[in-house]
């Protein structure tokens, strides 16, 4: 599979197909590993923070997750095939998980949302094999007992694949603190997916999605939480793809002086 480089990010060209490849042949050979789907607030985020460089850096496999950043490849030159969002994973790969009969666990989201989510999810796939779901305390990132009991309950009960939805970048660093204690094959970061599934968030219509609109939809949804990283933080974006162009450009002058 062959790779896009932009905005310092190494992104696997992966459609849903290819990431289910991707974790099928991890599962099958026992091996530990974690997924990331970068957003434009991982492309922010990344810019000064050095332990989720880290983070990014030790990947299994890194999908875009976002409209502007499938334009954004286009613009470049460099297209990727498709936008893989975690919260599209169970309807797009939900038959696959169970037919193969995955091991699923869900960690993450409020009390009582994860349980709402898996009777959504065995509603629609009745043979789904969930074998565990548990919502972390507040702040458990930094309590060592939490922490350890969460990775006690992990082993316990054999995951193939950990959902974490505890919002970015947290989940993705607890995963990489914790993924080789626990050792499922797969871990990968949900962010809001489990209140999707729940129906205690509302997801944006598909025209917003496929529009690059579910950024403003989830905005009005909850505006007091999400203002500062959809109206400054991401605004940023734009600076980087002008930057990322000029780049191209510059790559591109020096090739057709050397021929």
């Amino acid at each position: 599979m062959n790779q896009v480089n932009m905005f310092d990010v190494k992104f696997d060209n992966y459609d849903f197909m290819d990431l289910l490849d991707y974790i099928d042949k991890t599962i099958r050979e026992r091996s530990q590993s974690y997924i990331l789907t970068c957003n434009v607030d991982h492309v922010i985020k990344l810019r000064k923070d050095k332990e989720f460089q880290n983070v990014y850096s030790k990947a299994g496999a890194v999908v875009a997750d976002g409209m502007p950043l499938i334009w954004a490849s286009k613009m470049l030159g460099k297209p990727l095939k498709q936008k893989v969002s975690g919260a599209d994973l169970f309807n797009r790969l939900g038959n696959a998980f169970e037919q193969r009969k995955y091991r699923l666990f869900l960690l993450g989201s409020a009390e009582g949302v994860p349980e709402k989510a898996i009777r959504n999810l065995k509603a629609a796939y009745p043979g789904m094999n969930i074998v565990g779901s548990y919502s972390p305390s507040y702040g458990f990132e930094h309590n060592e007992e939490e922490n350890e009991r969460i990775v006690r309950m992990l082993t316990e009960s054999r995951p193939d694949i950990v959902f974490v939805g505890v919002g970015a970048p947290k989940q993705e660093k607890w995963i990489y603190r914790h993924y080789t204690s626990y050792q499922a094959p797969i871990s990968i970061g949900v962010g809001a997916t489990f209140d999707f599934l729940s129906g205690s968030v509302k997801r944006a219509p598909d025209f917003m999605q496929r529009t690059g609109l579910e950024w403003f939809w989830r905005l009005s949804q909850e505006p007091r939480r999400l203002w500062k990283r959809y109206l400054v933080d991401d605004a940023q974006f734009l600076v980087l793809l002008l930057k990322e162009l000029r780049k191209r450009d510059k790559a591109k002058g020096g090739r057709g002086r050397q021929s």
